[in-house]
């Protein structure tokens, strides 16, 4: 068989199960079967394909059919400007969390060696993208997760930021190492009872304690803001991203904790997702 013509198979597999970009999943796959680029599947297409390579590329298939995200499947998804390694142990980065590192770039354009403290690190993706773009930054990521550091230190080697990095595996009540310029936080925020109406490829999938944020969806969030006003030092900036229909509750639990609201931001889908607040 060719790969054309397993790339047709994988994409009927795929749509007859509801998987909306089927061809492109199944070209994605196909390059992650035989290691090589989309662009050169495209171009050589004729090719045969073997025994080995057709079988691993028919599991990869079933493994999307199931719903597992394609960025699970490949182990990459690109944010910002870089690609970052991922497992099933940490997000998947999206689009909308650009916005955090957005706000960063734009008010830091005139600052120098800033202390950023990322809570809930993950794979990296925020902390790491802005230690890319401010090569005089130093940054400190925690997470509960030694899965997650051990991802986020593999991409700070690959962005080659790893000697501006400090990983330390800490629940954030636990953590009282320094003070910081600039705090960062992409905390859990879905409520508990919603989880299981997300997508299929986010419910199943996702690690759900980055998704669970209680009964509420605030449980994280009021202990991120209650640490980070400990953390942060006077007139220092708090970004912290949030769910669309959090945005009054979050403002008043800032605002207790010591907090000047200075916007609110909107994603993509112009959903209220971050709030940009200073310590006063």
């Amino acid at each position: 068989m060719n790969i054309n013509l397993a790339i047709k198979e994988g994409s009927r597999i795929l749509k007859n199960k509801f998987i909306s970009n089927s061809q492109l999943d199944a070209e994605i796959l196909m390059a992650k079967t035989i290691n090589k680029d989309r662009n050169y599947i495209l171009l050589n297409c004729n090719n045969s394909i073997n025994k080995n390579d057709l079988k691993y590329f028919h599991e990869l298939i079933e493994q999307r059919s199931l719903g597992k995200p394609i960025a699970y499947l490949v182990n990459k998804k690109q944010f910002w400007d870089s690609e970052f390694f991922i497992t099933g142990d940490t997000l998947i980065p999206r689009p909308d969390t650009e916005l955090v590192v957005e706000k960063v770039l734009q008010f830091t354009k005139q600052r120098n060696k800033l202390n950023i403290l990322d809570i809930g690190v993950g794979s990296g993706c925020i902390l790491l993208s802005i230690l890319k773009e401010r090569k005089n930054f130093y940054g400190t990521g925690i997470d509960i997760s030694k899965k997650c550091l051990n991802i986020s230190k593999m991409n700070a080697i690959t962005l080659k930021v790893s000697s501006r990095l400090k990983l330390y595996k800490s629940d954030v009540d636990k953590f009282n190492l320094g003070k910081y310029d600039l705090i960062v936080s992409n905390p859990p925020y879905i409520k508990t009872k919603n989880i299981k109406y997300l997508e299929r490829d986010v419910a199943n999938f996702e690690p759900r304690i980055a998704l669970d944020g209680g009964l509420d969806g605030l449980s994280e969030i009021r202990k991120v803001i209650k640490k980070s006003s400990g953390l942060i030092k006077k007139n220092g900036k708090f970004i912290l991203e949030i769910s669309f229909d959090q945005k009054n509750n979050v403002k008043d639990i800032l605002k207790k904790e010591g907090f000047y609201i200075n916007s609110i931001e909107k994603d993509l889908a112009n959903n209220e997702r971050c709030i940009v607040s200073t310590k006063i």
